[in-house]
């Protein structure tokens, strides 16, 4: 059984840095797209950033120069390095993992329970 699981998270001022990890718990036989995403009250949920096996990032435009992401595929673990944050990055983020896990066998989606960022102004 695989489980994702995050850290970090919490009341920030705007300009300030925080950092979110991820861990994808569990045996994997593959990890393919490791990425956060966001969603704010009343919003969809909407990707920030990715990170293939590669290590090939997609970041948004809307926090591109201030965020990015890294992976570890040694230990599946994904973090998002927020700077200069604003408070319109208020959000809950979600760690999403995209493998195969080992007992599965088969391509899964798998989402954490996320973590509440707020930036105060």
């Amino acid at each position: 059984q695989v489980q994702v699981v995050e850290f970090g998270g919490g009341l920030v001022q705007s300009g300030e840095s925080l950092e979110l990890s991820c861990v994808a718990a569990g045996r994997f036989i593959q990890v393919h797209v490791m990425a956060w995403y966001r969603q704010a009250p009343g919003k969809q949920r909407e990707l920030v950033a990715s990170v293939d096996e590669s290590g090939r990032t997609t970041v948004v435009d809307s926090v591109k120069g201030r965020f990015s992401i890294r992976r570890n595929n040694a230990k599946n673990t994904v973090i998002l390095q927020m700077t200069n944050v604003k408070p319109e990055d208020t959000s809950v983020y979600y760690c999403y993992v995209d493998g195969v896990p080992a007992n599965f066998g088969v391509r899964v989606e798998t989402w954490g329970q996320g973590t509440q960022v707020t930036v105060s102004s």
